[in-house]
């Protein structure tokens, strides 16, 4: 295992409820025959993350019986319905002490999120101060590298459905972009209408 491979941790949030999707945990829709939380841990370790870390709320249980996640670190949020911020602070707070110097944040519900896109933001890692982001068209979007150096701050203002979007906002000029719209679709699995991405 290389240095970098060590450092930087794959970290999923799966744990919406689908809401807008007649509650629906977002975690087991079927996307290829698997539930998307396969599939996103699939593209984190076809990117290179050998630790991925997969953040679970709604119907846990079930999907902890449903998916085949091995290797993974299955990580509870009790506070799941607080939206996306509570799982990224449960995510963040679970690589702590593990000797991650970044986390990798793939989203669940974007399944057209290539594994070729993430390791091209996996790649733009340098130390542990790195926030990387994809692009599409130059407009920023997932997945993202959190490095170490940036947990605290994301986790402090890290609110309702807004995840690390208000930390990033206000660090813009410290990102590194790097544009993916070539090679992944960044759509969200959020209402019926789009459940027709899913195969």
């Amino acid at each position: 295992m290389t240095r970098t491979e060590d450092e930087i941790a794959g970290l999923v949030l799966a744990a919406g409820g689908g809401r807008r999707l007649g509650g629906r945990p977002k975690a087991l829709l079927a996307h290829r025959g698997r539930p998307l939380v396969e599939h996103a841990v699939g593209t984190l370790r076809a990117a290179g993350c050998d630790r991925v870390h997969v953040v679970l709320g709604a119907r846990s249980a079930e999907v902890r019986r449903r998916a085949e996640l091995p290797g993974c670190v299955l990580v509870d949020n009790p506070y799941w319905e607080q939206g996306m911020g509570s799982s990224l602070r449960a995510g963040l707070g679970s690589l702590a002490g593990t000797g991650a110097r970044a986390a990798l944040v793939l989203l669940v519900d974007q399944p057209g999120v290539s594994a070729e896109a993430v390791a091209r933001v996996r790649a733009a890692y340098r130390d542990e101060g790195a926030l990387v982001s994809a692009a599409y068209d130059g407009v920023r979007g997932h997945p993202v590298l959190l490095g170490a150096a940036h947990w605290d701050g994301v986790a402090a203002s890290a609110t309702g459905d807004r995840g690390a979007r208000a930390y990033l906002r206000a660090h813009e000029g410290a990102i590194t972009l790097v544009e993916c719209g070539d090679v992944a679709r960044a759509y969200d699995i959020d209402t019926e209408a789009d459940l027709g991405h899913l195969e």
